[in-house]
């Protein structure tokens, strides 16, 4: 007792915390998001460097980069998991761009426990950070109690009276001649109990039904050698089970007898138990997590491929679920979602499996289906059931879920196919409307295929600067003066040629790859506007798309104001477009960027103005500059009453702002004389130009004649 307390002294009141990355202000921001945390915070910069963290102090949980020069974050994971050391540490891989499947296949088999894109939700972080090294922490102090059972059983075994461990005495003929008080208590009994009775009457397993002649024990006596039993079941008096590991050993010839040594095991198990429980339970619901939910669906499979049964795999997204957690809290939203898997298991038949493998995802394997519509009224059902009002708090609202279906095995035939089929048709179903359950089929998993192949293009287009910038003009639509160039992104793609926009600039936003061309936008738009200042003076603005992803992020202020400086540019002189969307996506977020950039001095225009939430209650708590009408508008305004009645409504509305009023997309002269007759601002579109390359926009003229069009338009 003394020596356990002496080691849950000696354990740190903190456990220690690595943060892996190569990058200096990654490094910074972790620890600014962390370093308050419950838990002493460590940084390095290399896979060397973390290696040698990790000799030197007990580390709890490693945030290891994926994408590192020289020793990259895998092989940091395999030297880890070949140490002694480290084998047991859990790791979280944390990577900016989305792995392949290859990938993070090779990631969970070099050990790690999840994978983390950048940019993450830093609550979320956190609590996996938590819970993890919470679950490290029991693991520890499992680890430790097991081995302080194996120096107690050590050290027990050579005392005899007052030993820990049963000992018996069994005579050649198998009846017992001794039993120490531990075995007498082990078997809920009395000493005199056990001596003088056979001992194959306590031993449930290893059973010996030909006699002790033929059992073990006794053959093993009669070679001289020692049977050791891990797994070993003794009857005890009363009629109960007890889990032993058993060691008998011949005593010198004379006594013509055995030792036999027992060792309760029932604490190891229910620590062993523990332990595996842990391993594949979600805490905090309760349900199976992601681990325990693949086991299920193995085992399932390798029953159903011998009795020919039918399953079905169902992946459940909670819709609104993200805004809930934000405005509520997180707390609030931990409780929503224990609420919903109880919910979700008292839907589902008691053999079912239900878990919760991350966020607000949630699958469940439907077994012994009959027909796959049998899948289709339990996702009903399961939807029915989470699509109602709910009240945490004393607030009400309302959640959705979409669910997708993948059957076997028609679907997948394996645990990693079911589950990708079953999470492609979620996607279908949130992209039908949400609030809906979707099937998986192959013309599902073709668009999946064409997409991750357009992925893998735009990944191989930005390192090898396949994208360019086009300059399209903007004209004040009374005097004919050039007011600027907006800036648009092509894709030349070196096999396919011209991609889309449309095509590839969703994708990029959705990736995230649309960061790493940002700065790179940034940088090139603005070399281009001191060229164009040269050119057509002081005046001359350049517009900017931001995409909500950019938007989003904390340093684009920091990033515009680098780029302003390097070509000695007002900030007057630069526009960011930003779509209805990213500026609704989060209002305070929205406010304070806007406030930032107001600051900066850049003017802030929203994009395709009227095809989004069309409020005019950001109108009036946003500081904007610009309005933009979208080219769909001003195609249709001729021959629509109702887009002429849109148009002109936004052009009134921008004027009694104070606000600046852009129509995009005119094409014809008929458009361009309405759009002056009820006073818009200024146009672009093909009537004038399309986007230019450069060295063309530079001929554009200052002062535009009206009635010589259209201007050039490049190669």
């Amino acid at each position: 007792m003394a020596q356990a307390q002496s080691k849950n002294a000696a354990v740190p009141a903190k456990q220690v915390l690595l943060v892996v990355d190569d990058r200096v202000e990654n490094l910074e921001a972790m620890q600014a998001l962390l370093e308050d945390g419950e838990w002493l915070l460590r940084c390095a910069s290399s896979g060397e460097e973390a290696l040698r963290c990790l000799l030197e102090e007990d580390v709890g949980l490693v945030l290891l980069d994926v994408q590192m020069p020289g020793m990259d974050g895998f092989e940091v994971a395999r030297l880890m998991r070949g140490n002694p050391r480290t084998r047991l540490t859990p790791i979280i891989f944390v990577s900016a761009i989305a792995q392949t499947h290859d990938a993070v296949l090779r990631g969970y088999s070099t050990g790690a426990v999840d994978f983390v894109l950048k940019p993450f939700d830093s609550s979320v972080l956190r609590h996996k950070i938590q819970s993890l090294l919470e679950h490290e922490h029991n693991r520890c102090e499992l680890q430790t109690l097991s081995q302080q059972l194996e120096r107690a059983r050590a050290f027990n075994a050579s005392v005899l009276a007052n030993a820990a461990e049963g000992i018996l005495v069994v005579g050649e003929d198998g009846r017992i001649q001794f039993a120490n008080p531990a075995m007498a208590q082990m078997l809920d009994g009395e000493v005199g109990d056990l001596e003088g009775a056979d001992l194959l009457s306590f031993l449930k397993n290893p059973a010996s039904e030909d006699g002790w002649q033929q059992s073990e024990f006794y053959l093993h006596f009669r070679r001289e050698a020692t049977y050791r039993v891990h797994e070993a079941i003794m009857r005890t008096l009363k009629g109960g089970c007890l889990p032993v590991a058993l060691s008998c050993s011949p005593l010198p010839r004379p006594q013509r007898a055995m030792v036999l040594i027992a060792l309760d095991m029932s604490v190891v198990r229910n620590l062993h138990a523990q332990l595996e429980s842990q391993a594949v339970t979600d805490a905090l619901t309760g349900l199976l997590n992601r681990r325990g939910f693949h086991l299920a669906l193995e085992s399932a499979l390798a029953r159903i491929e011998r009795s020919g049964q039918r399953v079905a795999v169902l992946y459940l997204d909670l819709d609104g679920f993200k805004r809930i957690n934000d405005s509520l809290g997180h707390d609030v939203g931990d409780q929503l979602l224990r609420r919903v898997g109880e919910q979700l298991k008292a839907c589902l038949r008691p053999y079912d499996s239900l878990a919760r493998i991350g966020g607000d995802e949630f699958t469940a394997l439907l077994d012994n289906l009959g027909h796959p519509e049998d899948a289709a009224k339990v996702a009903e059902k399961l939807i029915e059931l989470v699509s109602v009002r709910h009240n945490l708090d004393g607030v009400d609202f309302t959640l959705g879920a979409s669910v997708g279906i993948a059957c076997f095995p028609e679907c997948g035939q394996s645990v990693e196919g079911l589950l990708r089929s079953a999470d492609m048709a979620m996607y279908e179903a949130k992209r039908a409307g949400r609030q809906q359950y979707r099937f998986f089929s192959p013309e599902m998993n073709g668009r999946a295929r064409s997409r991750l192949m357009l992925e893998e293009s735009l990944r191989h287009a930005i390192e090898n600067d396949d994208f360019v910038l086009v300059y399209q003009p903007q004209f004040h639509l009374d005097s004919g003066r050039l007011r600027g160039f907006e800036a648009l992104l092509r894709w030349q793609h070196r096999v396919a040629g011209t991609v889309a926009p449309n095509v590839f600039i969703p994708l990029l936003e959705e990736t995230r790859l649309i960061n790493r061309l940002g700065e790179w936008i940034f940088r090139e738009g603005a070399r281009q506007l001191a060229d164009f200042k040269q050119q057509f003076g002081e005046d001359m603005v350049l517009s900017l798309n931001v995409s909500p992803v950019q938007f989003g992020m904390p340093q684009l202020v920091t990033d515009l104001q680098r780029v302003l400086d390097a070509h000695g540019l007002k900030p007057s002189q630069l526009e960011v477009e930003v779509t209805e969307s990213a500026l609704m996506q989060d209002l305070e977020l929205t406010q304070a960027q806007l406030r930032q950039l107001r600051e900066l001095g850049v003017k802030i225009a929203i994009d395709d103005f009227g095809t989004g939430y069309s409020s005019l209650a950001y109108l009036r708590h946003f500081e904007l500059d610009t309005l933009k009408i979208d080219r769909l508008f001003v195609s249709n305004m001729l021959d629509s009453p109702r887009d002429a009645a849109v148009v002109s409504t936004i052009i009134d509305l921008g004027r009694h702002l104070g606000l600046e009023v852009i129509a995009e997309g005119v094409e014809t002269q008929a458009q361009r004389e309405w759009l002056t007759r009820h006073h818009c601002n200024i146009m672009q579109g093909f009537l004038v130009a399309p986007g230019v390359p450069a060295g063309t926009a530079m001929q554009v003229p200052a002062q535009l004649d009206w009635s010589r069009l259209p201007l050039p338009r490049g190669e």
